[in-house]
């Protein structure tokens, strides 16, 4: 029976693949303003720029090619369960080939109704006003905008709590509650952190690869893998 392996990645893996991150230098939120465009407040005031910034973002993603550190991670599928627990709104663990991804923030190649969270249907093209859902209200991007509940977290609490290994990529875990989902990783569970930048907290049983997420990724794989090998053997 494979070990469980949950993964939680954050900006810093996709950045690699060209998206901007928000809070890196030169990150989208240096040209845009969070309450302009990425909340309710906004979305009532301006629905317009909304959908301007979103359709620019989902464009972004459409042109974009998963990277060494998505693909590797879709690999390790053959030795591992995994579950990726992802705050990006992005596609490239699926293209990939990772076939378990909860996206904790909305995906931007989704849309649903304004009035109705669960109307829900994909989208590649650009969102409109007055492109309607079948209740008749206004699509808006399937996205969790600050202020609003994260409803995904209550589907990655539970396999974060069966974690036999736990893999941080990218992620500088500034932004709650997904900063606080780490707490539920039992602390036996051995937690490999691959970031240029290691945020400033520790883990019991952590160990720390401190590269950019496609120069790392490799060391990350022989590391998960001797973990296995080692375990098999006590066993």
């Amino acid at each position: 029976m494979k070990k469980k392996l949950v993964v939680l990645t954050g900006a810093g893996i996709s950045a690699e693949s060209g998206l901007k991150t928000f809070r890196n230098h030169d990150g989208l939120w240096e040209n845009f303003k969070i309450e302009d465009v990425a909340t309710p407040e906004a979305w009532k005031k301006n629905p317009e720029m909304v959908l301007r910034f979103y359709n620019e973002r989902r464009q972004n993603v459409l042109s974009a090619q998963p990277n060494a550190a998505h693909l590797t991670l879709a690999d390790l599928e053959h030795h591992f369960d995994i579950q990726i627990i992802t705050q990006n709104i992005d596609d490239l663990h699926e293209r990939a080939g990772s076939k378990n991804v909860l996206h904790l923030h909305g995906e931007i190649l989704k849309m649903r109704s304004e009035r109705n969270a669960q109307l829900i249907t994909g989208i590649r093209k650009a969102i409109q006003l007055g492109d309607l859902a079948k209740d008749g209200a206004q699509y808006r991007p399937h996205i969790v905008w600050f202020g609003e509940e994260v409803p995904m977290l209550e589907l990655a609490i539970p396999s974060l709590m069966e974690a036999d290994y736990f893999v941080l990529i990218g992620s500088s875990l500034a932004v709650y509650p997904a900063a606080g989902l780490l707490q539920f990783v039992p602390d036996q569970a051995p937690k490999y952190i691959l970031d240029p930048n290691i945020p400033k907290i520790t883990y019991k049983n952590a160990l720390y690869i401190e590269k950019q997420a496609t120069i790392g990724i490799e060391e990350l794989k022989i590391k998960l893998l001797a973990a296995i090998d080692d375990n098999n053997k006590k066993t």
